[in-house]
Parts: C-alpha cells; structure tokens; sequence
C-alpha cells in the first residue's frame, strides 16, 4: 500500500509564489517516479511535472515550463513543486502520483499511476 498526502495548497495573488509538497509512505520506495497532476473545474486532469527517482530527471508540460520546478527529496520520500509567476489559469486542485517500475502507459497520462494523493487547493486570485 502507497499512500500519498499533499499539503502546502492555498490563496495566492497573480505573480506570487507557492509550494505544494507530496509526501509518501508504505511502499513508495519501490515508484519509479512521482508527478504533478492538477484538475480544475469541469476540466479534465491534467499532467503538470514528473520528476524520477533515480537521476532526478525531471519533465513539465508547456503550460508550466519555465514557470514551475518540481524536486525531491529521496531521504523523505518527499517531492516539492515550486510554482512561481502564479496564474489564474494555474487554479485548479494540484494531486501527486505514484508511477512504479511495472506501470503501463506513460508519465504525462493519468493511465500511468498507480497512486493518487487526495489533492490540494491552489487558487489564484486576479
């Protein structure tokens, strides 16, 4: 069993800063990766960041490239999104996911997962 538990979601004004974390348990040491997925209202999930375990490698969709950093700590099995120059469009409920070795599909689609966090919210305020 992995569980998986967000924190650090809240109100921001546009252009400010927030970090969201993703902390794991149970069986984590055995994902290959984590990754940032984030819904909003009548939206569908949307891929965000993933960073692997091993190496850090790390991947963000166009909408967030340059804007937001994800990183881990291995030692807590935690990982972090950094997201700076916050906007409007970038409300939405921010969930973290657990990818194992054996997980089909790939890291920019919900199919690839194996764990979902329970998420948290960010709003950004115009």
């Amino acid at each position: 069993q992995v569980l998986l538990v967000e924190s650090g979601g809240g109100l921001v004004q546009a252009g400010g800063s927030l970090r969201v974390s993703c902390a794991g348990s149970g069986r984590t040491f055995s994902s290959s990766g984590l990754g940032w997925f984030r819904q909003a209202p009548g939206k569908e999930r949307e891929f965000v960041a993933y960073i692997r375990w091993s190496g850090g490698i790390t991947y963000y969709s166009d909408s967030v490239k340059g804007r937001f950093t994800i990183s881990r700590d291995n030692a807590k099995n935690t990982v972090y999104l950094q997201m700076n120059s916050l906007k409007p469009d970038d409300t939405a409920v921010y969930y973290c996911a657990a990818r194992s070795p054996y997980s089909g599909g790939t890291y920019y689609n919900t199919g690839g997962y194996d764990y979902w966090g329970q998420g948290t919210q960010v709003t950004v305020s115009s």
